[in-house]
């Protein structure tokens, strides 16, 4: 699959820090995100999810899938 990002308008949570330890993410054509590690910016590798499988996750977080005891 190949995405062109050179237009992706990348962002981090309102939540992370003011430090460089977090990730961006941008929305993308056709509905998909990509997610990056927001220390390498550009040079970053990019992954990108599907619209369902961003919602999926987003709806786990939400649910507390991911909270640990």
């Amino acid at each position: 699959m190949n995405i062109d990002l050179s237009g992706a308008n990348w962002f981090k949570s309102t939540r992370s820090g003011s430090g460089k330890d977090c990730v961006e993410a941008a929305h993308l054509n056709g509905g998909a995100v990509g997610v990056r590690d927001s220390k390498l910016g550009d040079a970053s590798p990019v992954l990108v999810f599907p619209p369902d499988a961003w919602d999926n996750f987003n709806d786990a977080i939400k649910t507390g899938w991911f909270d640990q005891p």
